[in-house]
């Protein structure tokens, strides 16, 4: 069993959880992942490494309430636990000899994006941090992310906080001003990376993103996580998740994420356990 440190409820959606895991601790970095379950009937659900402490023994997590498995895990309170937290799964992040770098959040993907530019910061990377939210209301880890940037510029759909506009406006913006990355790292919604990705292959800006599959064992046997890139299959729970932005089909990627959306949406009504009949 897995406990829960702590807990914090970013906005009404989006909730931060601390997970006593020193194993998983221990070998963590970013651009990694973690499968949990709640409980031993629960699915396994990926969830990508947000931060963790080496000396504490804990990794952080933070996540969106929209499913049956991340509401059960939302509910969970402090001190209780987890059935399973299986991790670091995946490849980690590669910086190569980068020495300024646009990292890129979309909503929820700043939970991604943030250990990015924490690592890239503490290897003395000059960071630009570029962040877009729909409006004021879902803003997560301003702070946080203020903290590991050299620059941090703040996007609203709507104009209501920091400026309005897409993360992309912001990033070409930039890029037209002389700033010369060495790559752009970006992390969200689907379509957003893909625009990211559009934005920066003109100026050939090497682009890394970290795609969401569909995954079930996060170990490369089933295949479920299967993605096009540069032409050739790849498998994101062990190839990635982070590959080249320009060479993704992301709309490959788009159609096959949308499979079970009607299916998920029964779920999250009521779930009956095939094996016990149990409504959850």
């Amino acid at each position: 069993m897995f406990k829960i440190v702590s807990k914090k409820e970013l906005n009404e959606a989006v909730t931060m959880l601390e997970i006593e895991a020193p194993f998983v601790a221990k070998k963590a970095k970013a651009g990694q992942f973690i499968i949990f379950r709640v409980d031993e009937y629960s699915e396994r659900v990926p969830l990508t490494i947000a931060d963790y402490d080496r000396e504490k023994g804990t990794v952080t997590v933070i996540f969106q309430k929209v499913g049956l498995s991340t509401k059960l895990l939302g509910a969970k309170k402090e001190g209780e636990s987890i059935a399973d937290f299986v991790g670091p799964l995946g490849v980690a992040t590669d910086y190569e000899n980068f020495k300024k770098v646009a990292v890129i959040g979309g909503g929820v993907g700043c939970a991604i994006a943030y250990p990015q530019a924490k690592a890239l910061h503490q290897m003395g990377v000059e960071v630009d941090v570029i962040v877009g939210f729909r409006n004021k209301d879902i803003v997560i880890l301003e702070e946080e992310m203020k903290a590991v940037s050299t620059n941090y510029y703040l996007t609203t759909d709507d104009g209501s906080y920091g400026e309005k506009g897409f993360v992309t406006d912001k990033l070409k913006s930039l890029i037209e001003a002389g700033n010369n990355y060495d790559a752009v790292i970006a992390i969200g919604p689907i379509p957003m990376m893909k625009f990211v990705s559009i934005a920066t292959k003109p100026y050939g800006i090497k682009t890394i993103v970290s795609l969401n599959p569909i995954m079930i064992d996060g170990t490369g046997m089933c295949g479920g996580c299967r993605v096009t890139v540069g032409g050739k299959i790849k498998f994101a729970c062990v190839d990635g998740p982070d590959f080249d932005g320009h060479e993704v089909d992301f709309d490959e990627l788009m159609n096959r994420n949308s499979i079970y959306k009607e299916r998920e949406a029964e779920e999250a009504q009521t779930h009956i356990c095939r094996l016990t009949g149990e409504k959850r």
